[in-house]
């Protein structure tokens, strides 16, 4: 594929990630509405968060005026280039924010200056991966700055949390995550967590979480009744939408795991709010498709 049209592709790519609420999250919010039950202050939110996504989508305008960070996860084959790929996703990433798809959100921490396009030091972000097939499969992430910021790590034992090295531990870590976010990152969200890896690896394990679909089941039986127990107990803390009450806290949970050192036992864990932006892409024999409209 010539760079022009895998710019195009990329283009399309953010375009549907920052406009376009993926169907397995519009399911989730629904489910919601059902269980808040109508009438309620919560259900009418929920309601509201979805014509704001549908406005979004028929207007071609951001679901969030923050369009968040952008997170590329590459799955590329001997027919393509690293290099090539990461130059026509920038590229695309600067056209996007001309076209108001994108806000500019790459801030300079050291002279506080906006570089306007969202290029910057490790902006966009990178995540490539060789495989032997021939094509090119990316994944998409935009995450918001409110939702970044209720994020936690914990190092167990934690004696405040009354936490031990255990799936018991763990729980209490989501948990307090959770509770200490109340309204903030914009509830209901979704929450993705590691448990292992070093402290970088860990954290961003627990972002890759939010590749997986809301409907799957994690093939790991012990953490996939994790995540549904986590699921069930995280809704009975009554936040609720935006934080002002209901049975609808998270829209899922979703765990991975990483090897770790004897001496560290790392539980990170991420939220993203219920404007959870992703879109996938692939490219095949110079045809490109995406996951959704």
């Amino acid at each position: 594929m010539d760079r022009g049209r895998l710019e195009e592709s990329f283009l399309d790519l953010i375009r549907r990630a920052s406009t376009v609420l993926p169907p397995d999250v519009v399911a989730a919010m629904r489910r919601g509405i059902e269980a808040e039950g109508g009438g309620t202050s919560a259900a009418s939110s929920l309601e509201l968060m979805l014509e704001n996504a549908n406005q979004a989508k028929d207007g071609k305008t951001p679901i969030c005026q923050d369009t968040g960070a952008l997170l590329f996860f590459v799955e590329y084959g001997p027919d393509f280039r690293q290099k090539d790929i990461e130059e026509a996703a920038r590229a695309a990433t600067v056209r996007a924010t001309e076209l108001y798809y994108l806000r500019p959100n790459a801030v300079d921490p050291v002279t506080g200056a906006n570089s306007k396009n969202n290029l910057g030091d490790g902006s966009p972000y990178f995540h490539f991966e060789q495989r032997d097939e021939d094509g090119l499969r990316v994944r998409l992430l935009l995450k918001g700055g409110g939702s970044e910021n209720v994020g936690a790590q914990y190092k167990l034992p934690d004696a405040g949390l009354k936490a031990g090295r255990d799936l018991a531990g763990v729980r209490k870590c989501i948990i307090d995550t959770v509770y200490n976010a109340q309204g903030k990152g914009c509830a209901p969200g979704v929450v993705g967590a590691c448990i292992g890896g070093d402290r970088g690896s860990s954290f961003a394990c627990s972002k890759q979480q939010f590749l997986r679909d809301l409907g799957d089941k994690n093939p790991d039986p012990v953490l996939a009744e994790l995540e549904e127990s986590l699921a069930k107990e995280l809704n009975e803390l009554g936040i609720g939408p935006s934080g002002f009450g209901g049975r609808t806290t998270v829209l899922g949970v979703k765990i991975g795991r990483r090897h770790r050192l004897p001496a560290c036992f790392f539980v990170s864990v991420s939220y993203t709010c219920w404007a959870y932006r992703k879109a996938f892409m692939t490219v095949e024999g110079g045809e490109v498709s995406y996951d959704w409209d």
